[in-house]
């Protein structure tokens, strides 16, 4: 057997254990194509702009027939812009809105330290290479190309159906989904909002293990650790060296672990996780339920990653700059410290405990007010509404998975929604390994059999979700 047949086999199993739908050749050549286009923008805070991205995503709506009036690219300035697009729904008495959000934005990418071009669509042994795929171009694709096929159809729904896809959430000044909100509400109203960058189905080697659906998230926040010192020439060194402090209160930090706290979503989600694990991990899910939580059970979780910030505060030392010279004692040293903040707690609050941590008057610590709101988002469960649908397309697509409610550990635009008074619900069908997260990182990919699923998904949910009445 050729290593070729072998390779076309390897793909054909990784498919087989994804979702068993499947699109037409129209929808899969159409998304294939818009992804292709959406990856080749640089949407960098840096250098790109996610207004080219959002015009091109005009041109793909006005060219299938949308009307001008019901697309719009409107932004703060010339390189940040959103796309705002609109289906005209039968104005079913009462039934606001769906607004449903995407970024268009992506984190920095440097070619060389990846083995593919990060702004050009790569495939590989049944994968999408390239800066966005995971988080989260692939999703916009979703989204533009179920537009194109509900227009296309003709499709009425029972409501309006909205789509912003935005800037800046992954950091910048001119976040979309905030700036809108304040400057075009009447754009952006609905009864709900369907945010398509968290949630989606989780994965071990390309198995679905179950689809997660966010309910809440950690609150983003930066702190800035400073601490100075006179100065001086290096071959009269002090005691009291910027540096050192700045290195003592962070090697605390990393020692010194917030508590465990569970809210009504965490305590759901490892409840309804739990009987999908082996039996030791559903044992140690099950006794950190117990009150007070089991310390050993805590502890043997907590030594995973994902699972150590479904249980914690989490704050972690990003960034580090000090000195002027070479041959002279460093004047100032400062740090970044990252947080993400569990829901019932304010970023004064956590500056206080580092403070507390770190135990020395010499590091100044304050938090960043650019880095984002400071109040977090408050759990709150999917309704019927919301999740039979939801349920049904699962059942459709992924027969037998369990739909989970989850506290995304990260941070999504759903703060500004939800802020706004808008319930907000993270919801997408991209099935992506939980061992092989790579947004932000190198190398980022989705399973292109991951990918059409993902496209189907929100075409059959959406539609699902706003049927006439």
């Amino acid at each position: 057997m050729t290593a070729s047949m072998l390779q076309k086999i390897a793909i054909v199993v990784c498919v087989s254990v994804l979702a068993a739908t499947t699109i037409d050749d129209a929808t899969r050549r159409l998304s294939h194509d818009i992804l292709e286009e959406l990856i080749g923008i640089n949407t960098t805070d840096s250098v790109g702009s996610t207004t080219a991205a959002a015009n091109a995503m005009a041109k793909r709506l006005l060219d299938a027939g949308f009307l001008p009036a019901d697309v719009k690219v409107l932004g703060p300035n010339y390189r940040k812009g959103n796309l705002v697009a609109r289906i005209r729904g039968n104005s079913t008495p009462g039934l606001k809105p769906i607004l449903t959000i995407g970024h268009l934005d992506v984190v920095e990418a440097r070619g060389t330290d990846w083995t593919t071009e990060p702004f050009h669509l790569s495939e590989r042994n049944g994968w999408f290479y390239g800066r966005g795929t995971q988080d989260m171009k692939s999703t916009d694709v979703a989204l533009v190309t179920t537009f194109i096929r509900l227009h296309r159809e003709g499709f009425r729904p029972s409501r309006d159906l909205i789509l912003a896809l935005t800037a800046d959430e992954e950091g910048g000044k001119s976040n979309g989904v905030d700036w809108l909100l304040k400057n075009h509400r009447d754009l952006m109203d609905a009864a709900f909002v369907l945010n398509a960058d968290p949630g989606g189905v989780t994965t071990r080697n390309g198995k679905p293990v179950n689809v997660d659906v966010e309910a809440s998230e950690k609150l983003y926040a930066d702190f800035q650790l400073t601490a100075t010192n006179p100065g001086g020439h290096s071959s009269l060194p002090v005691p009291d060296n910027a540096i050192y402090h700045i290195a003592d209160a962070l090697s605390r930090l990393e020692h010194a672990p917030f508590p465990v706290e569970l809210n009504n979503i965490t305590r759901t989600y490892f409840e309804r996780r739990a009987p999908l694990e082996s039996a030791e991990l559903k044992a140690d899910m099950t006794a950190i339920l117990h009150k007070p939580p089991d310390a050993a059970a805590v502890a043997r979780l907590s030594k995973d990653p994902r699972y150590n910030s479904l249980l914690r505060t989490t704050c972690v030392a990003t960034r580090l700059d000090a000195g002027h010279a070479n041959n002279a004692l460093p004047q100032t040293a400062q740090a970044n410290v990252n947080c993400r903040i569990l829901p019932g707690h304010s970023p004064e609050e956590v500056r206080q405990k580092l403070i507390e941590i770190f135990a020395d008057p010499k590091v100044v610590v304050r938090f960043d007010t650019d880095s984002g709101p400071a109040k977090g988002f408050t759990p709150l469960m999917p309704p019927p509404e919301v999740l039979r649908p939801l349920e049904r397309v699962v059942a459709e697509m992924w027969p037998g998975l369990a739909v989970i409610p989850e506290m995304e550990t990260g941070a999504s635009d759903s703060v500004y929604t939800m802020a706004a008074g808008i319930p907000s619900y993270g919801i997408n069908g991209l099935a992506i390994d939980q061992d092989d997260v790579r947004a932000h990182g190198k190398n980022e990919r989705v399973r292109v059999a991951a990918f059409y699923d993902g496209v189907e998904f929100y075409y059959r949910y959406l539609k699902t979700l706003s049927a006439a009445q």
